[in-house]
C-alpha cells in the first residue's frame, strides 16, 4: 500500500527487513527498520564497498571472481575496480556471472539459454555460488546500515539475530528453486539450519513485487489509478528473464486496494543478456577474418555496457569505442578503435525480447480483465529502445504503457519490502494441474481400468488397485493465501505395526492441455513430481490410533485413515497431515523435499 496509507508498525519490539534481489546481470538491496508505532519507511542501498566515491548507485553487478583455490577474490562492485580486469588476468582468477540460471527450472530447454549460460567454477555447486553473493549483499546491507544511521554498529548488532529476508525470484520458478535459495541462505550463515530459521526467509515473485512497488511509487495513483474491476500487466524486463503478470483490483476500500492474480504469470527467459548474446553473434561472424576477432570478449563487453544502452533511433549508424586510434580494419568496419554497426543490425539484436512481450501481452484478454494499462519496469526497460517499441505497438491495441520515472532498478527490491510490509494480492493463480497418485479400486466394468489391467497390483488389504492421478487443484484455480486443499481419501497403510516410521506423500503436477488428467499414461510427459510430503517418526503421534485389519489373504496389516493438508496460494507451498484421534483432529507439521531430478 502507499506510504500515506500505511499503518504504524505495531510490534512490540525492533525488527530489521532485509530484501535482496538477485538478479542475473544486476543485484539490489532494499530494507525497513521496524520501529514500534511508526510508520514503515522502504529504503534502499545506495553505496556499496569498492564505490565508497559514488553515491545513489542501487544496483551492482552479480558477478563474482574466484581465484584457483576456490576463494572469492571480488564480487560485485568490487567486480568495477579500475584494473581488476587486468589483475583477474594475472593471477589466473575465473569470472563467474549469469549463475542464477544453472537454478532455473529443468523444464526450460531453451536452446538459446542453455548453449550460452557460462559454466560454474570447478568444483562448484550454483547454490554455493550463490551463497558467496549472498554473503557479499549481507555484508553490504551491514555497511551500508552501520555507516548511515545513528549508532549504526550498535543498531546492527540489536538487529542482526532476527533480520527477516525477503529474497525474489522469476515468476516461473518453483518450491524446487526456492528451496536451493534457501539453502544458499544457510550456507551463507545468514540463518541457522532450523524451522525457526527458515521461517526468517519469505519469497515473492519479481512480477508481484513489481506490482507492489508501482503501488508503492504512486504509480496507481492519479491518471492511473484502477478502479474495482480494472487490471494492470506488469513487465518485468531484467537482465535474464521477462516476467508477466496480471492483476485486477478486487476490492477497492478507500485509498486501499486488493488485486488478484487473473492469469497464470509468465516468464521467458529473453531478457538484456540475449541482446548481448545475439550481437555477439553477429560480431563473431563479422570479425572471424579479422585479427580483432581475439578482441571479441572486450568489443561484447563495450557493446553492452555501453551501445546497447544508448541504442534509441535504428536510422542512426551505431559505434562500438574499444580500442585506440591506431586500431583499424576497413573490411571489418574498424576505424579510430570504434567499430561501426548500422541501426538496423543493432535494432534485430532487440528483437527477440520485443517480440516475446508483444507476444505474451497479445494472448492476455485485456478486455476481460479491464486492463488499459501495461507497466514497464526492471533494468532492461531502462532502454528506450525497447520501451518505444513496445509503447507504440501496444499503443495501436489501446494500451497505454508506463514505465516508472526514477528508480526501474529498485523495483523489484523496494517492492519485495513492500509485499512484506503489507501483501496486496489476495489471490493467485495455479500454475499447474496439482495432484497426488493414489491406489483406487481396480473395476473389471470399467473400460479405462481394463485398458490397464497389467498395471493392477496387489495392495496391503489384498486388493487390487490402480495407481490414478488425483487433482487437487486444477490449473488455472484462483487460490487465497488461507486457502487450504485437504483430501481426505488418503490412508496410511503397513504391513506390520511399526514398520514404518516415516509418511511420505509425493505432490505432482500436470503441465500439459488436458483439462481432466487422470491416466498418466495418456500424457507421461507433462507429468512431474514437484515434491514429497514427509512426516517423520517424530510426529507420528498417531500411531496409537491405527486400527487393526485383517485380510483372509495377506493376513494383518495395520492402518488410518490420514488428511494432508496443503497451502498452494502463498508465495511458499505449505502442507501439514491431519488425522482423528478419539474424535479429535489433530495436525501434524510436515516437511516437504524437493529431488531435483523431478522438477
Amino acid at each position: 500500500m502507499p506510504p500515506d496509507t500505511r499503518p504504524p508498525y505495531s510490534g512490540t519490539n525492533r525488527k530489521l527487513v532485509l530484501a535482496l534481489d538477485v538478479g542475473t546481470t544486476y543485484s539490489g538491496i532494499s530494507y525497513c527498520i521496524l520501529d514500534p508505532g511508526q510508520v514503515p519507511e522502504v529504503k534502499g542501498v545506495t553505496k556499496f564497498p569498492a564505490q565508497e566515491h559514488i553515491s545513489g548507485a542501487s544496483k551492482i553487478p552479480t558477478v563474482l571472481y574466484y581465484n584457483q583455490a576456490g576463494e572469492v577474490c571480488a564480487a560485485g562492485a568490487e567486480t568495477m575496480r579500475d584494473g581488476i580486469q587486468d589483475m583477474a588476468e594475472d593471477e589466473g582468477w575465473i569470472k563467474v556471472e549469469w549463475f542464477k540460471l544453472h537454478i532455473r527450472p529443468k523444464s526450460d530447454v531453451s536452446s538459446h539459454v542453455t548453449s550460452n549460460i557460462p559454466p560454474l567454477p570447478p568444483g562448484r555447486t550454483a547454490v554455493s555460488v550463490l551463497a558467496d553473493f549472498l554473503k557479499y549483499l549481507y555484508q553490504c546491507g551491514k555497511a551500508f546500515i552501520e555507516e548511515t544511521h545513528i549508532n549504526g554498529e550498535a543498531l546492527w548488532r540489536m538487529l542482526e539475530p532476527t533480520i527477516d529476508y525477503v529474497i525474489t525470484h522469476p515468476n516461473g520458478w518453483e518450491g524446487y528453486q526456492q528451496s536451493q535459495i534457501r539453502n544458499a541462505v544457510v550456507l551463507a550463515k545468514m540463518i541457522p539450519d532450523t524451522p525457526n530459521g527458515h521461517a526468517r526467509v519469505t519469497f515473492v515473485t519479481e512480477g508481484e513485487a513489481s506490482l507492489h512497488f508501482c503501488i508503492e511509487s504512486g504509480l496507481m495513483s492519479g491518471n492511473m489509478a484502477l478502479k474495482e474491476g480494472e487490471g494492470v500487466i506488469v513487465v518485468d524486463a531484467g537482465g535474464g528473464t521477462i516476467d508477466i503478470s496480471s492483476y485486477q483490483v478486487s476490492k477497492q476500500d478507500g485509498s486501499k486496494q486488493t488485486f488478484r492474480e487473473v492469469i497464470t504469470p509468465a516468464c521467458h527467459f529473453f531478457g538484456s543478456v540475449f541482446v548481448s548474446v545475439n550481437a555477439r553473434i553477429f560480431l563473431k561472424k563479422l570479425l572471424e577474418d579479422s585479427i580483432y576477432l581475439e578482441d571479441l570478449d572486450h568489443i561484447v563487453d563495450r557493446f553492452d555496457k555501453v551501445t546497447k544502452l544508448r541504442f534509441r533511433v535504428d536510422t542512426q549508424t551505431q559505434y562500438i569505442k574499444f580500442g585506440a586510434t591506431r586500431d583499424n580494419d576497413p573490411l571489418a568496419q574498424i576505424r579510430n578503435g570504434q567499430l561501426k554497426l548500422a541501426g538496423t543490425d543493432v535494432a534485430e539484436f532487440f528483437e527477440s525480447s520485443i517480440k516475446c512481450i508483444l507476444k505474451a501481452v497479445a494472448e492476455i484478454n485485456t478486455n476481460l480483465y479491464g486492463i488499459k494499462h501495461v507497466v514497464l519496469v526492471g533494468g532492461f526497460s531502462a532502454s528506450d529502445w525497447l520501451y518505444t517499441k513496445v509503447k507504440d505497438a501496444l499503443g495501436a491495441k489501446g494500451l497505454a504503457v508506463l514505465r516508472p520515472e526514477y528508480h526501474i532498478n529498485k523495483a523489484v527490491s523496494d517492492g519485495a519490502v513492500t509485499f512484506f510490509l503489507g501483501r496486496s494480492v489476495e489471490s493467485r493463480i495455479a500454475k499447474f494441474a496439482y495432484g497426488i497418485r493414489c491406489g483406487i479400486a481396480y473395476s473389471e466394468e470399467n473400460p479405462e481400468h481394463r485398458a490397464r489391467k497389467e498395471s493392477r497390483y496387489n495392495a496391503v488389504d489384498g486388493s487390487f488397485k490402480l495407481i490414478h492421478f488425483e487433482v487437487l487443484v486444477p490449473k488455472g484455480t484462483a487460490l487465497r493465501e488461507s486457502t487450504e486443499i485437504s483430501n481426505s481419501d488418503y490412508t496410511y497403510m503397513v504391513k506390520t505395526r511399526g514398520a514404518q516410521q516415516v509418511v511420505r506423500i509425493p505432490i505432482r503436477a500436470y503441465r500439459g492441455i488436458n483439462e481432466d488428467p487422470e491416466w498418466e499414461d495418456n500424457d507421461p510427459e507433462n507429468y512431474l513430481q514437484l515434491c514429497t510430503i514427509v512426516v517423520d517418526e517424530r510426529h507420528l503421534d498417531f500411531l496409537p490410533a491405527l486400527s487393526q485389519k485383517t485380510d483372509g489373504s495377506l493376513g494383518l496389516y495395520w492402518s488410518v485413515p490420514l488428511t494432508f493438508i496443503v497451502s498452494f496460494g502463498d508465495t511458499e507451498m505449505r502442507a501439514q497431515v491431519a488425522w482423528l484421534d478419539k474424535g479429535v483432529e489433530k495436525r501434524s507439521p510436515s516437511q516437504i523435499i524437493y529431488d531435483p531430478n523431478d522438477v
